[in-house]
């Protein structure tokens, strides 16, 4: 099978979001105007390089994450886990601009320390981020879409000590969620090391 814009009758869901999976969970959070703290979900996220550490996240609509990141010049990154997946989902419901999610969703505000923005005390990691862009996507005609993506630099990285093995974050103890299609989602339970050819 295979198709371009007119998907067949016997794929009536959009199978996009399921094959581009598991995608990590980008948990913004955000200061609005008024200094109000937001935190949102977005799926479509990503890292785009070390050195320096670069993320990246997308808003399908104008979103209070994108327009507080683009004015206020800053975000941060809270990993989402298995533990706190009732929270994450209650910080996705949408909201008037000026509802803090953190209050909401029962979470602790995490203190930065290189920008104003808080992140979510009870993650194992969270990042801290100046804003390097923030634009409004085109297609392929150049036309504009309802689409807008926030590029951040991490200015400041914080770990929870007991995720700390060895020197390294123990990404499975953490057990982040990722989101799949539909409304499926997997965890991360158990990771396995293959070492590249020119190790």
């Amino acid at each position: 099978m295979h198709y371009g814009n007119e998907r067949p009758a016997d794929l009536p869901y959009d199978p996009f979001k399921a094959i581009i999976a598991p995608r990590p969970i980008g948990w913004i959070g955000t200061l609005n105007a008024e200094g109000v703290p937001n935190l949102g979900p977005y799926s479509f996220f990503c890292a785009l390089g070390s050195h320096p550490h670069m993320i990246g996240f997308s808003s399908e609509g104008q979103k209070h994450s994108y327009l507080n990141a683009r004015a206020r010049g800053e975000f941060t990154f809270s990993l989402a886990t298995e533990a706190l997946t009732e929270a994450m989902n209650v910080s996705s419901a949408a909201v008037d601009d000026g509802a803090n999610e953190f209050r909401l969703a029962g979470l602790t505000l995490g203190q930065p320390v290189e920008i104003a923005t808080p992140f979510v005390a009870e993650s194992p990691a969270a990042l801290e981020c100046v804003t390097l862009s923030a634009e409004q996507l085109r297609d392929r005609d150049g036309q504009l879409v309802d689409r807008y993506f926030v590029i951040g630099q991490v200015v400041r990285t914080h770990i929870r000590d007991e995720y700390i093995r060895d020197g390294r974050f123990d990404t499975a103890a953490a057990r982040p969620i990722a989101r799949m299609g539909y409304r499926d989602y997997s965890t991360v339970t158990e990771a396995w090391e293959l070492m590249r050819p020119d190790d």
